[in-house]
């Protein structure tokens, strides 16, 4: 990581449309030292470079590429590299109710060792945090940072797992699942759906999951790739189309569409579309 520009970059992801708000935070250093500090939420941090040394708890920790570091609220500590090449990290700071969702008990969830190897629970915040800087979609973040902490929690703290099986898994699911279909511009948060039906967050995704297969954003993900197929083979633009359907935009219709069907919806447009029908076609007598 030699001769690396510093940089910090934070974006602002929302838990639901009116839902909570949630600073994510990628960074690189090479000479930067945090001064001693302390945060009100959990700062949930993944380590994709070099060493960092932290100050925490009377002595100091060192984490690495692939570790995922937990720092709890109002707990102190610094930040610095602990090598001449430095490090590169993507954050996260979580409100304690986040982490609690998905565990009984009273309490926040108390992680005695500050730096976790977790290889398959890193990539996953890993790519999380990469999706969400990119587009931070409020059902998307919804779905899968409530779903990633409290699998953190579960997993890594010293709260007791909620295993219980969710009364009426599948009703409850095919009830979202309509829901989003017939709100697709404007999907109500899940928050607001699991208080409607008696159930925690972290309880309304494991019924979905467990039903559809999938994470609710990615199930209406996928939904409005199949409208917008339908108006991208009428002749929509794909701009036009992103709108219709529910779409941040353009982008972020392409990147769905990518994954659902390989090619861009221009491309895809292109393909279907009669040719008499394309702009600058001209019929042959």
């Amino acid at each position: 990581m030699g001769n690396v520009r510093e940089q910090a970059r934070w974006t602002r992801a929302r838990l639901g449309r009116c839902g909570p708000a949630l600073d994510l935070l990628t960074a690189r250093f090479a000479r930067h030292e945090y001064a001693p500090h302390a945060h009100d939420e959990y700062t949930v941090g993944v380590t994709v470079g070099g060493l960092e040394t932290i100050a925490y708890r009377g002595g100091r920790i060192v984490s690495g590429p692939g570790s995922i570091v937990v720092l709890e609220p109002g707990e102190m500590h610094t930040g610095g590299p602990a090598a001449p090449e430095g490090y590169a990290y993507r954050a996260l700071y979580a409100a304690p109710a986040l982490l609690g969702d998905g565990t009984l008990g009273t309490g926040h969830p108390y992680f005695p060792e500050p730096v976790l190897h977790d290889a398959e629970l890193a990539a996953a915040l890993r790519r999380t945090h990469t999706d969400l800087s990119a587009c931070p979609d409020p059902l998307e973040a919804e779905s899968r940072l409530p779903w990633l902490l409290a699998a953190l929690a579960r997993r890594h703290s010293t709260s007791r797992a909620d295993d219980a099986a969710v009364p009426g898994a599948r009703s409850v699911a095919l009830a979202v699942r309509d829901r989003l279909a017939d709100e697709l511009l404007a999907p109500p948060s899940l928050a607001d759906l699991a208080a409607d039906v008696g159930l925690s967050r972290y309880q309304l995704l494991r019924a979905f999951r467990t039903t559809m297969g999938v994470p609710p954003y990615a199930w209406l993900a996928q939904y409005r790739v199949t409208r917008a197929r339908a108006l991208l083979e009428a002749g929509a633009r794909p701009a036009e189309a992103a709108a219709l359907v529910g779409f941040a935009d353009q982008a972020h219709l392409t990147r769905w569409f990518r994954r659902v069907l390989g090619v861009t919806p221009a491309a895809y447009r292109n393909s279907v579309q009669d040719p008499g029908r394309r702009p600058g076609a001209h019929s042959v007598t």
